[in-house]
């Protein structure tokens, strides 16, 4: 999952998602204003909208606002994780895989929601203040030569260009240092002081009882599965569920306090970042329509489901962050959905996700495992 730069000025609004995603470019006079009326149904208290910039980190600012939003959940407290922290441990996991498998694997700045899940129970996590990402006068987020300089040492070493495989160990950690910052042993945290495994413990959040959910027919229901997409460099598991179940499931969690981190495609037309809805039209005449007002959406079957992302067209290329539902003035139900591209993008930084949308084009969620309903908590052994 891969996206970045946001942008806008002078009357445009443009994204650039740096893999798997088109550029979207859109001026202010191209779209009829919104006839959409929105009202909440449902809000989970949450941390503000945060922007990634020119980083495609994207997973990491979604799963870093989920894990805030349990921690607020659990103790009532507000946190500000530091993403950064969490990014360079995924290159470091990245590296390792890349590395071993002798450059038959995925190197990129994309990820998967389980991927902070999975680095915080062996490196713990550290609070933003603690451990910015910046060095020097930098104040934006901006990836582009980090990530040109770790592909170029990555692969060397893989092709076994730059000496001993294993010297990736101090070397890889060097490039981080120089560019996140080094990692301090210790800080302090409102007058008591930690290393980022004291922290994680502090956080109250027992990491192994977070799960990702989804729903696919080329593998049985209620088994796990490692899902192939190329994101998941972490070989992580999947539970899998019809999709009625899968849906019942989100609303289950939302109804009942627990927000989720979504995995899903944003390179859709009926993904509007201007608009800040993501919805699926019945027929292609509404295609343009339906991003301004209310329209009939597509009927989304389990086999329509497969049948798109066997196709490719179905991909994942970004993480947000499921906190709540809208409604329109028709009534018609929408999940809001916390993004990570400022508060200039969407609806203050939110988007509505259609009920369709979600059907067809969400790849997976994660959640704590106490937001699924009784009967597949069983079904699952959970």
């Amino acid at each position: 999952m891969n996206t970045s730069l946001l942008l806008a000025a002078a009357g445009w609004l443009a994204v650039s998602i740096t893999t798997g995603c088109r550029q979207q470019q859109a001026k202010a006079e191209d779209h009829p204003p919104s006839q959409y009326r929105f009202t909440p149904v449902s809000d989970i208290p949450t941390t503000p909208v945060a922007d990634q910039q020119r980083s495609g980190t994207c997973w990491c600012f979604s799963t870093s606002s989920f894990l805030e939003t349990e921690i607020m959940r659990i103790t009532g407290e507000a946190t500000d994780l530091s993403e950064m922290y969490f990014v360079r441990c995924a290159y470091l996991d990245k590296t390792a895989n890349y590395i071993m498998r002798q450059g038959a694997a995925r190197f990129s700045e994309g990820g998967l929601n389980h991927d902070p899940v999975l680095s915080a129970a062996v490196a713990g996590m550290m609070p933003q203040s603690a451990y910015t990402g910046l060095t020097g006068t930098d104040s934006v987020y901006d990836h582009r030569q980090l990530f040109q300089t770790l592909e170029e040492r990555v692969k060397a070493y893989a092709e076994r260009k730059a000496g001993p495989a294993a010297h990736w160990k101090t070397d890889i950690p060097a490039i981080l240092d120089q560019y996140l910052g080094p990692v301090p042993a210790e800080f302090t945290y409102k007058g008591k002081t930690y290393t980022p495994q004291s922290f994680a413990a502090a956080t109250q959040l027992k990491l192994s009882d977070y799960v990702t959910i989804t729903s696919f027919t080329h593998v049985p229901f209620y088994q796990r599965f490692i899902l192939n997409i190329p994101a998941n460099h972490m070989n992580e598991s999947f539970y899998n569920l019809p999709l009625e179940e899968y849906i019942a499931n989100i609303d289950h969690a939302l109804a009942n306090g627990y927000s989720l981190a979504l995995d899903t495609d944003a390179s859709e037309k009926g993904f509007s970042i201007r608009e800040g809805i993501a919805v699926v039209a019945a027929d292609t005449a509404d295609e343009k329509r339906i991003l301004t007002e209310p329209a009939p959406e597509k009927i989304i079957t389990q086999q329509y489901r497969q049948e798109e992302f066997e196709n490719f067209n179905t991909t994942d290329d970004h993480n947000m962050h499921i906190t709540g539902k809208v409604q329109d003035q028709t009534g018609k139900v929408y999940y809001k959905v916390k993004n990570s591209w400022g508060t200039r993008s969407g609806k203050n930084g939110y988007f509505y996700v259609s009920i369709p949308y979600m059907q067809l084009k969400s790849i997976s969620v994660l959640l704590h495992k106490d937001g699924l309903t009784a009967a597949t908590k069983s079904r699952l052994n959970l």
